[in-house]
């Protein structure tokens, strides 16, 4: 194989042997110390390497570094996200895909990285004590009776907070409280406003509101003394410090965290307009909604007064009218029946009375002979000549007196 130096178009170099010649050259170079900004981080399981992105600050120039987990969770403070760091590495070139890395050996935070890493620490350590929980935070009442705003004196974010407000409600009232926002006395001052604030019973949310900045200007609103004093408040707090992009431990404590101090407006009181607009659409749907109710209403009592016992009440009476007419009519010849019968069964039985009645023998001629006692005569045996007799007929009684008997031998 030619020397490299010797390559021509007949006479080619194989890519190993670029691959290998740069990986030689580049690991001539030795360890050397390296500046820049930690852009990402991947730690994957089961793995003792972790992978971080390094962009150079000015540049757009990044280069992915390589180190050992353990010496990657060590370091205190940790690494994050935005932050400056110092690597003392070695350059390696991955001849298999052409990749260049530098494979760290120690890790130093510096500047903005290291000040950004004790804010994740702190934040940790705040977390682990639940400030930061969402059960405690507090929902933002629908209209305040008055509003507690702490915020720099003739401040934008003032402007910002007190106009918006008033544009959407215009009889919001504001209790504000100056106080720096940036500085060493920043976070005291800013404690104090937020807790007399809290002290006032007619102030119902308390607003902290900052424009933008870097991030030693935001470093007050991540004091752990001033995030103690707003989890300690009873009134509910909105945190309006930067930007979308700023995160203070102040947005973290907060019941709610707007994105700007204009947000933070939006928040606090409701939009007038949009309030009315409501009203006048839920108006509207209540009257349509009792409209359709009376509609319904009516055309059930339009179509019951349709039907003809309602249209005409008497045809209910006259139809109930017809059948009565028709039950007595029937009760009656059910009644005539009976008695028809009933008589028949009468005359039938007297007829039977009748004729196994005494009387009837005695309208025949027959006559009952009876002694003075009232005895049956029924044989000639003990009457005698001169006694007397009574002969009962059909319509009375015959007196008599004996004169004599007579046997008939053939009785």
């Amino acid at each position: 194989m030619p020397s490299l130096r010797e390559t021509t178009a007949d006479a080619p170099a194989p890519v190993r042997a670029v691959s290998n010649a740069l990986s030689q050259w580049i690991g001539q170079l030795g360890a050397l110390w390296v500046e820049g900004q930690v852009t990402q981080f991947t730690r994957r399981p089961g793995m003792g390497t972790v992978f971080l992105t390094l962009r150079d600050p000015v540049a757009e120039v990044s280069v992915t570094v390589t180190c050992a987990r353990t010496l990657f969770d060590s370091l205190d403070p940790p690494v994050v996200e935005g932050g400056s760091i110092v690597v003392h590495a070695r350059p390696t070139f991955y001849a298999g895909n052409g990749s260049l890395s530098l494979a760290a050996s120690d890790i130093r935070m510096v500047g903005l990285g290291e000040l950004l890493a004790r804010l994740e620490r702190r934040r940790r350590l705040l977390a682990a004590e639940g400030l930061f929980e969402p059960a405690l935070k507090r929902r933002l009442p629908f209209l305040p009776r008055a509003v507690g705003l702490v915020t720099a004196a003739g401040s934008a974010a003032e402007r910002d907070v007190l106009d918006n407000a008033r544009r959407r409600w215009p009889g919001v009232r504001f209790e504000v409280v100056h106080a720096p926002m940036q500085g060493q006395r920043c976070a005291l001052e800013v404690m104090e406003a937020v807790e007399r604030l809290d002290r006032r019973p007619e102030v119902e949310v308390i607003v902290v509101a900052r424009g933008g900045g870097s991030v030693e200007d935001l470093l007050p609103f991540s004091d752990e003394g001033l995030v103690r004093a707003v989890h300690r408040v009873r009134t509910p707090v909105v945190s309006a410090i930067g930007h979308e992009p700023d995160n203070p431990l102040l947005d973290l404590v907060a019941d709610v965290r707007a994105s700007t101090p204009t947000d933070a407006a939006k928040l606090v009181v409701p939009d007038v307009a949009e309030e009315q607009r409501q009203l006048l659409t839920t108006r509207d749907r209540a009257r349509a909604a009792v409209r359709q109710l009376i509609g319904r209403e009516q055309a059930t009592l339009e179509s019951l007064r349709s039907r003809p016992a309602l249209a005409d009440p008497r045809t209910l009476v006259d139809e109930r009218s017809s059948e009565v007419a028709a039950l007595r009519d029937r009760s009656r010849r059910t009644l005539r029946h009976a008695l028809d019968r009933a008589t028949d069964d009468i005359e039938h039985h007297r007829a039977r009375a009748r004729a196994l009645s005494p009387l009837a023998t005695l309208q025949r001629g027959y006559a009952v002979l009876q002694d003075e006692a009232g005895h049956v005569v029924s044989s000639v045996d003990g009457v005698t000549a001169g006694h007397a007799i009574s002969v009962r007929v059909t319509d009375g009684r015959v007196l008599a007196t004996t004169t004599g008997t007579e046997r008939e031998e053939d009785a």
